[in-house]
């Protein structure tokens, strides 16, 4: 009898192998990137993907799961016109105008690409990592705190938005809310920036459908499914354990909807969290407060989320600070889309062609 032998690899196990290999080379300060490919320049390497449609559809799904959505770069052989340096074009330059379809996700300052080129013998899935470009010291002058959050992490304004109904939202609340706030919700969606510090998106009907446990957090720190949360759902849910288990925790401030309370719009993954303190009328005034999760020291900021995020991922004395680990920016988006083009969100699945193979 004839017995498999005990490191025969299974597809899915194959799958593993790549995706761990793959997370290796995605972090900036891993190996430098030079493609063994003849005619290929420096600074992305080409993997090797799974052979056959259906392997090549489970590595897509799987990056999606792993990375959120894509931003689809070329689609039938035309290439997104918005794309640049910044949003991912360092995929597309080692194939010129032989790009078929392309997908890309940034992650750890690195771009990763699945696709399809041509070459002589037809149509042949690709699989890449790619260097992606610091953006903070490029800011040209004059640019707006969400410009340079944006700049920073290589997204642009050309991409579909988190479409909100935000009247429902701010009735939901029985506040308004900060226009800088609003417009970062929209740009960016569910998700977290260096997939570290998430942000509170309200869901698109305004509604509300997180279904977390009272204090609104999971045993992974993240919404649903490892997504983002509903901001109105998140501070029904903080105002009821508050109610039940009083508010000694977030002394000296109480918490909306109390005159002035903290309206929590973040968390990390270390469990520290930032609100707005709802003093006044104007909430464009409105300034931001964060603690560790100790809740032993409450840190200031009189700014926007906007202006908090840019010096989170810039400033390395930024009592939150990010870029004392990272030189490079993201945004891990927690959507279940996985491109349109010009986008990250939403998309036909099957609309590129598929490899031959």
């Amino acid at each position: 009898m004839n017995l498999p032998h005990e490191y025969d690899a299974t597809p899915a196990d194959a799958l593993e192998e790549l995706l761990a290999r793959l997370q290796r080379r995605a972090w900036a300060d891993s190996d430098e990137l030079r493609c063994a490919e003849p005619g290929h320049p420096d600074g992305h390497v080409c993997m090797t993907p799974p052979e056959g449609e259906a392997a090549f559809d489970a590595l897509r799904r799987a990056l999606v799961e792993r990375y959120g959505r894509a931003r689809n770069l070329a689609r039938d052989g035309a290439v997104d016109p918005y794309v640049t340096d910044l949003t991912g074009r360092p995929l597309l330059t080692p194939f010129g105008d032989r790009v078929v379809g392309m997908r890309g996700w940034s992650h750890g300052g690195r771009w990763i690409g699945l696709g399809a080129v041509r070459d002589p013998f037809g149509v042949r899935p690709v699989l890449v990592v790619a260097e992606g470009r610091s953006a903070a010291a490029e800011l040209p002058e004059g640019a707006t705190w969400l410009g340079g959050v944006l700049a920073t992490t290589g997204r642009d304004l050309a991409g579909p938005r988190h479409a909100v109904d935000w009247p429902a939202v701010e009735q939901r609340l029985g506040t308004a809310l900060p226009a800088d706030y609003k417009q970062l919700a929209e740009v960016f969606g569910e998700g977290a920036f260096d997939g570290y510090l998430r942000l509170y998106v309200p869901d698109p009907d305004g509604r509300g459908s997180d279904g977390r446990g009272p204090d609104g957090r999971g045993p992974d720190g993240r919404g649903p499914d490892g997504r983002g949360s509903d901001l109105a759902g998140k501070a029904f849910r903080l105002a009821e354990h508050v109610r039940a288990h009083g508010g000694a925790l977030w002394e000296p401030y109480e918490v909306y909807p109390a005159p002035g309370g903290l309206l929590q719009w973040g968390d990390t993954e270390q469990a520290d969290t930032s609100y707005w303190l709802t003093e006044g009328r104007d909430p464009d005034r409105w300034p931001i407060v964060a603690v560790e999760d100790d809740f032993a020291s409450w840190v200031r900021f009189d700014g926007t989320i906007s202006e908090f995020l840019y010096r989170l991922l810039t400033d390395r004395h930024h009592p939150f600070s990010t870029a004392r680990y990272f030189d490079r920016h993201w945004f891990e988006s927690y959507g279940e889309g996985d491109g349109d083009p010009g986008g990250d969100s939403g998309g036909d699945p099957d609309s590129d062609p598929e490899p031959t193979g």
